[in-house]
């Protein structure tokens, strides 16, 4: 695959990145460029998680079916050549920073490489330290899909950080079973979770993109030695924020239907339709999740 010309503009600044979301935002939708997918917000509560379950509308259903019957005769990498309307800035030499094109939720970045790289490769130092400059620009939520089983739909390697999505000044919902944090450098879990996982802490925020960057790659390499991914990485889901960094193995892609990516492990799921949303009801979005992911160890 070919790359991406050199970038030519001067890198962005962390206290640049969100006035520059919000404005590309707007052009982006004035020109029909972003087009944000409609959904209605339900919220399932269990085990003091506050979960969000958004519900796709009916025509997005119609203009979903629609697509899939017009394939492409060759494979398409819509970050090959980002459209310039969806280009927030460069966050490094090595990464763009776009909006995502059909976001659930507003104001959702992508972290790109610049060269290709597959998405199931193993995540480095430059994504990280590229991660770290717009995370000291936005104190959100990050999160990475590694492989179709854990939700990727390009194989063009991207990170995804958005806004945080509460309640309360949550991160994410499922950061209320991570507080306080934990510390810095042992690796643990969360027994109420009941599916294997590792997290971690990354201890004080330092606003340095190399130091910063460092210790989410220290993490990120704890977290697949605690879970036996150290040499070879099934598919699995990364969530971070300046605190801490959470590592799921996936099993499957979905459960009854309702697909799972790395935001169900935040605490955010996305159902089709209503028959979705009473089974999620019925069974507990942590019993979906279960049922995505290998076991808890004994």
């Amino acid at each position: 695959m070919s790359t991406s010309p050199a970038p030519q503009r001067p890198l962005l600044r962390p206290e640049d990145l969100w006035p520059r979301t919000v404005e590309t935002t707007r052009h982006a939708l004035s020109t029909g460029a972003l087009q944000p997918i409609a959904t209605e917000c339900r919220t399932l509560v269990e085990q003091g998680v506050a979960f969000q379950v958004r519900v796709l509308g009916r025509a997005h259903l119609k203009d979903e079916r629609a697509k899939r019957e017009k394939p492409r005769a060759a494979p398409f990498n819509p970050f090959e050549h980002p459209e310039p309307d969806m280009v927030v800035g460069d966050p490094s030499p090595t990464h763009v920073c776009l909006l995502n094109k059909f976001n659930v939720v507003e104001h959702h970045l992508l972290l790109i490489t610049r060269v290709f790289e597959e998405q199931e490769s193993p995540l480095t130092a430059a994504d990280f330290e590229a991660l770290a400059v717009c995370m000291d620009g936005l104190d959100g939520l990050a999160f990475y899909n590694s492989g179709e089983v854990a939700g990727a739909s390009q194989r063009h390697k991207h990170l995804q950080l958005i806004q945080p999505l509460g309640p309360d000044g949550l991160r994410a919902p499922m950061e209320a079973l991570l507080s306080p944090p934990p510390a810095r450098g042992p690796v643990t879990t969360v027994p109420a979770l009941g599916f294997l996982h590792a997290v971690t802490g990354l201890g004080p925020w330092e606003s340095s993109p190399q130091k910063d960057g460092a210790r989410m790659l220290e993490a990120y390499e704890s977290l697949r030695a605690a879970l036996g991914m150290a040499h070879a990485l099934p598919p699995y889901n990364l969530l971070a924020t300046r605190d801490w960094m959470l590592l799921v193995p996936r099993s499957c892609a979905e459960s009854h239907g309702i697909n799972v990516n790395a935001m169900g492990f935040a605490g955010s799921l996305l159902v089709k339709t209503p028959e979705q949303l009473q089974k999620l009801r019925e069974l507990g979005p942590l019993e979906i999740l279960r049922q995505v992911t290998p076991p808890p160890r004994p």
